[in-house]
């Protein structure tokens, strides 16, 4: 019985941090999209038909890379790191 609550509560732990650590990445995402994509794309990333600016929501990290490498539109964004853009695309993930 001991060990059956002792994996209970190993299993119980790791979901939590996992939960927390993914909470952590959304959270840092929300501020370089406010910063760097918010002014076009719309804090609620639904997009802007004025400024043609498509909806980012739920796009994937591969999906946010490629269209930063290939538009010219988005060449100050060169400078985000593989991480910053994973992070970005967690935080994109959260809206609905």
């Amino acid at each position: 019985m001991k060990k059956a609550c002792l994996g209970i509560a190993t299993v119980a732990l790791l979901c939590f941090s996992t939960s927390l650590m993914h909470a952590q990445d959304q959270a840092a995402g929300e501020k370089p999209f406010k910063a760097k994509c918010a002014g076009c794309h719309g804090a609620d990333a639904a997009g802007k038909a004025a400024t043609k600016a498509p909806s980012v929501k739920g796009k994937s990290a591969d999906e946010l890379t490629k269209h930063i490498a290939t538009s010219p539109k988005h060449a100050s964004l060169k400078k985000l790191t593989p991480d910053e853009i994973k992070s970005i695309a967690d935080y994109l993930g959260t809206l609905k």
